[in-house]
Order: C-alpha cells, then sequence, then structure tokens
C-alpha cells in the first residue's frame, strides 16, 4: 500500500525539505527537486518507518488485550458469599 499524503502534507513537506537544504547544507533545493525527493523517500523508507509502526502498535495491542483479564474479569457465583450472615452455617 502505497503512503500518500494530503495536498496540505505534501505541500508541508516540500517546504521543509527546501528550508532543510537551505538551513542545514547552505544550498538551494528548487520546488520540484525537493518534490521529487519527497516522493523517493515515501517510497524507498515510508513502509520500513511504516511498518515499524505497525508492529509497536500490534506489541501495544497485545499487551492490552493480555491485561484485559486482569482489569474486567468478575468473580462468579459470589452473591451468598457477600449475603450469607456470619455464624450462619452454609449449605
Amino acid at each position: 500500500m502505497p503512503i500518500e499524503l494530503s495536498r496540505e502534507a505534501r505541500t508541508q513537506a516540500i517546504a521543509s525539505i527546501e528550508r532543510y537544504f537551505a538551513d542545514e547544507l547552505e544550498q538551494r533545493i528548487g520546488n520540484i527537486a525537493a518534490g521529487a525527493m519527497l516522493s523517493y523517500f515515501l517510497e524507498e523508507i515510508g513502509p520500513l518507518v511504516f511498518n515499524q509502526a505497525v508492529r509497536q502498535v500490534q506489541e501495544r495491542l497485545q499487551e492490552r488485550v493480555q491485561e484485559l483479564d486482569i482489569e474486567f474479569i468478575e468473580d462468579e457465583f459470589t452473591y451468598w458469599r457477600r449475603h450469607q450472615a456470619p455464624g450462619k452455617a452454609r449449605r
């Protein structure tokens, strides 16, 4: 599944790449070159980041599922234990 950005996000990402080149590398990169670089990173490296995020979410969900029985389990057949008068014989 290709990673796609909204038009607004793509515009902001391209502007960020242009700024990075100007501020950090003291080089000018044009809008088209920055867009091509963004497309390359999204296609080549984006899946690596995406897959890592999916694995982290899966691990966290597994942890939460394992905790469900601790958080939500209820003791069964407790009525008589709670309502038994002290000292009264059990049947």
